[in-house]
């Protein structure tokens, strides 16, 4: 069994467009042997998003979580004082700190990364795409 760490993207993708997934990203979300897990980073992330007006979801966030948690087995992956110090040896090739953040959480716990984001490619955490 292998954990797997869903992007923003990913997550908002296998919820309401598969079809964007790569075959690879798919098959590894959707293969029950694997463990799926979204960040509260990812969360408060979207969150933002919405608040701004930058993301619009089919339904509410709230019942987006609720949905792949029942239907995929998502779990929730709080953010620890591990992961947070985790971000101190990684270097500054992606700006954005909820993606350094992710990648800090995958190393941390041993996760797979589930992404498209070809920035993420030159930290040391193995991606699935």
């Amino acid at each position: 069994m292998k954990k797997r760490l869903l992007d923003t993207h990913t997550f908002i993708w296998l919820d309401s467009f598969p079809e964007n997934l790569s075959p690879l990203a798919l098959t590894a979300c959707e293969n029950r042997r694997n463990e799926m897990y979204l960040s509260v980073v990812s969360v408060w992330e979207m969150m933002i998003k919405i608040h701004k007006q930058r993301l619009t979801l089919r339904i509410p966030l709230r019942e987006m979580i609720q949905g792949q948690q029942e239907i995929n087995g998502v779990k929730l992956l709080p953010v620890e004082l591990s992961h947070v110090y985790a971000l101190e040896g990684l270097p500054l090739n992606h700006n954005d700190p909820f993606d350094r953040l992710l990648v800090a959480q995958a190393i941390a716990e041993q996760m797979v990364l589930v992404s498209a984001d070809s920035k993420l490619i030159f930290y040391p955490v193995e991606i699935i795409w």
